[in-house]
């Protein structure tokens, strides 16, 4: 499967490493805004092709599945762009910027009868199947109650504070969060109420979210871009809880007995060996391809639609609006 890269940034080069050592797929091709950083990127990754605009890219017949790279602001128009050239194609997260693109995006994949899947890794990874399957044991008793962070210190990243381009930590960071609760609870969201601190530029640089189920059920969660934090997700039942480190990309998962004040661990898992975790999601789309299907059963549309609702909901109560909508 030969892919094609919109973006020649740090993602990009994230995923390049991963493919170089894959035997599923290939980088073929990378498209940038300047024909010499293309070039100097497929040089370090062993790409066969280096495009100065992404409309060269999307014009090369050769190319499998484009993976689009870009600022959030970006995901919309290159998308629809790829899918009207003919290309499968696996979009960064967020997906979009809200959901009224992320449905124009899915419903002109489905015309065009091409895969369009969101590249929101976590969905994708071993661990997801690994939590789902000591919920489902029922060995920690009835979840209740979910607990997440996320911080890294991107706030000097121009794109991060950036108005224009979508910048803030719900798009990049809080959706995460929100992933890992909606992994273990669902979506019967009854309530949300989320809270922010703004940016010089305006822009979400800290956000605090509580859902509530309709089942009386709850997930909190604060995302920061100011700060590291220790990334962990913690998922609370009434016989034990589990402990997942980094949520981000999950390392180990540990499996606590619950006893009155007291609790001691029962369990430790290590998660599988990866190359970097993002092989998952390019193996999904390679599955489903093969499959003639437009979506991955890992991250269907409607998740991704509704995870682009809660988001449009928590930006509203942020009174966050881009200049661009």
């Amino acid at each position: 499967m030969k892919i094609g890269y919109l973006g020649a940034g740090n993602i990009s080069s994230q995923m390049a490493a991963t493919v170089a050592k894959m035997d599923e797929a290939q980088n073929y091709a990378v498209a940038a805004r300047d024909l010499a950083r293309a070039e100097a990127f497929a040089e370090r990754w062993g790409f066969e092709r280096a495009y100065g605009s992404y409309e060269e890219l999307l014009a090369d017949p050769e190319v499998d599945l484009v993976y689009v790279a870009l600022p959030h602001s970006h995901h919309h128009r290159w998308t629809l762009a790829a899918l009207e050239a003919g290309h499968h194609v696996l979009c960064e997260k967020a997906f979009a910027v809200n959901e009224a693109q992320a449905r124009e995006m899915i419903d002109r994949a489905r015309a065009k009868g091409l895969l369009l899947a969101e590249a929101i890794w976590t969905r994708y990874m071993p661990s997801r199947k690994i939590i789902d399957d000591i919920v489902a044991s029922g060995s920690i008793g009835r979840v209740l109650t979910v607990d997440a962070n996320l911080g890294y210190k991107v706030d000097m990243n121009e794109r991060m504070v950036a108005p224009e381009l979508a910048g803030g930590a719900l798009l990049d960071l809080t959706v995460y969060p929100l992933n890992f609760a909606s992994m273990v609870l669902g979506d019967d969201i009854a309530r949300i109420d989320a809270h922010m601190v703004p940016t010089a530029t305006g822009v979400d640089g800290q956000d605090s979210v509580t859902l509530t189920y309709a089942d009386g059920r709850m997930a909190t969660m604060f995302t920061t871009m100011h700060t590291m934090t220790d990334r962990r997700g913690l998922i609370c039942g009434t016989e034990g809880f589990i402990m997942v480190e980094n949520i981000n990309n999950p390392q180990r998962i540990f499996v606590y007995d619950a006893d009155g004040l007291n609790s001691s661990l029962r369990e430790t898992i290590e998660v599988p060996e990866q190359i970097t975790g993002y092989e998952y999601e390019v193996l999904a789309c390679k599955r489903a391809i093969e499959a003639g299907s437009i979506e991955c059963p890992e991250m269907t549309h409607a998740e991704t639609l509704e995870l682009m609702r809660q988001m449009d909901a928590i930006r509203a109560q942020f009174g966050i609006v881009y200049p661009f909508e």
